[in-house]
């Protein structure tokens, strides 16, 4: 969850204009809010953050509605005799992000967020380890496989941002080497691997460009986008044939929103600051990284070799078994007779007909390396959807939309849905 409320706030941060002209502001506050104050509520003392709520084994063995759950709704914390740098840092970058959001719009709430951001990353920074460690029950479902040390660079590089405080810029530059930001190259950001994005947003700060360690930190956010344009001379981005870059089986749109965004925040950058990458001896440019989000996009809304919207609810053809309990299962409203936990998955689990509840707006995990995709609710690999794919394609979509109203700039074109 505070993955997706930093990219949800980055978001906001940076098409805020075209999200109001898209009418969907309020909508996009109202979201970032509810996840923020849940982490206020699970912020509960300066060095303990409650993480978690349930079992993740007893959960998957049972298919209910919220309202029918019948497993335990035990929470588990990290403090400071069982860290949580990884889980305390991307919550700080969250609440940091956010407090930017509201900052004009809700002052007292902005500073709210970065009192417990401010908290949360010395919490984070000063009792040091992976909260999968601290917290097994999260070990089979969200390891931190990456450690802490990236989400601990992301959470200062967002308070920076927020605060203009150099303390959390000498942070970043002191621990770049030792904490992978200016050593790491790696192709994939997510949830858990932060690197690319410490490296592209780090670039994208004022006031740095000529610094010595930021100037590194440019370096590898210029390689990572090159690898995902596939210009690099190796180690590039994996592409299906229909053109989707492909990371791994499980869930592979999230890696692909996720570059999609950092890709469209770098080509913004350059644009604002009249700049180009050099891709192996190759002079590219802002429109060139543009388009190629803009393929992303359009591919994950229909255009593509199965002619399927991956966003649950948009154009004629989208995934209609999607999995997820509460769609799949009549709305509480209509009928609430129990669904019993092994009940859920004999009588709805299984069922071949389209779920009766559509999530609009979710994003589900997508087709495979060979563009293939099968709607079928217990293929969770690919039908499964997740808050934090849908996250940075809001800020997508809202770029877009500004982008059209002025199609004297862009040449590129998004699907349509009818």
């Amino acid at each position: 969850m505070a993955f997706t409320i930093t990219m949800l706030s980055w978001s906001v941060i940076e098409y805020k204009d075209h999200l109001v002209s898209a009418g969907e502001y309020q909508h996009a506050l109202e979201a970032i809010k509810w996840g923020t104050d849940y982490f206020i509520k699970a912020h509960t003392h300066p060095n303990v953050l409650w993480i978690q709520v349930g079992d993740g084994k007893s959960d998957h063995k049972c298919w209910q509605r919220p309202e029918d759950m019948s497993t335990s709704r035990q929470a588990y914390k990290v403090d400071k005799n069982h860290p949580g740098s990884d889980v305390a840092g991307e919550t700080a970058a969250a609440m940091a992000a956010a407090s930017i959001v509201f900052r004009t719009t809700n002052p007292p709430y902005s500073q709210l967020l970065l009192d417990h951001a401010q908290q949360l990353f010395e919490f984070g920074d000063k009792y040091r380890g992976r909260y999968d460690k601290s917290v097994k029950v999260v070990e089979g479902f969200y390891p931190s496989i990456t450690g802490y040390k990236d989400e601990l660079l992301w959470a200062a590089l967002w308070l920076y941002r927020a605060t203009g405080k150099y303390n959390y810029m000498l942070y970043a530059i002191e621990n770049a080497a030792n904490f992978g930001g200016t050593t790491w190259s790696i192709k994939e950001f997510s949830w858990d691997v932060k690197h690319p994005g410490v490296q592209i947003l780090a670039s994208t700060l004022k006031n740095t460009e000529n610094h010595r360690t930021f100037k590194q930190y440019r370096a590898k956010a210029e390689h990572y986008v090159c690898a995902t344009l596939n210009k690099n001379s190796k180690n590039n981005v994996r592409r299906t044939p229909g053109g989707l870059l492909y990371i791994r089986k499980w869930n592979n749109i999230q890696y692909v929103v996720n570059a999609a965004f950092l890709l469209m925040v770098y080509s913004d950058h350059l644009q604002a600051t009249n700049q180009s990458i050099d891709c192996n001896g190759v002079s590219v440019g802002p429109p060139e990284v543009l388009s190629f989000t803009n393929s992303q996009v359009d591919y994950i809304l229909g255009s593509n070799p199965m002619a399927t919207s991956y966003l649950v609810g948009y154009g004629p053809k989208f995934p209609k078994q999607v999995h997820h309990r509460a769609a799949s299962i009549p709305s509480y409203r209509k009928d609430k007779s129990f669904v019993g936990c092994k009940e859920g998955y004999s009588t709805w689990f299984k069922r071949e007909n389209p779920n009766p509840n559509v999530v609009v707006g979710a994003l589900v995990g997508g087709p495979d390396k060979v563009d293939r995709f099968r709607d079928e609710r217990r293929n969770y690999m690919q039908t499964e959807a997740c808050t934090y794919n849908t996250a940075p394609l809001v800020g997508m979509l809202a770029k877009f939309y500004g982008v059209y109203e002025d199609t004297s700039t862009f040449t590129g074109r998004l699907v349509s849905s009818s």
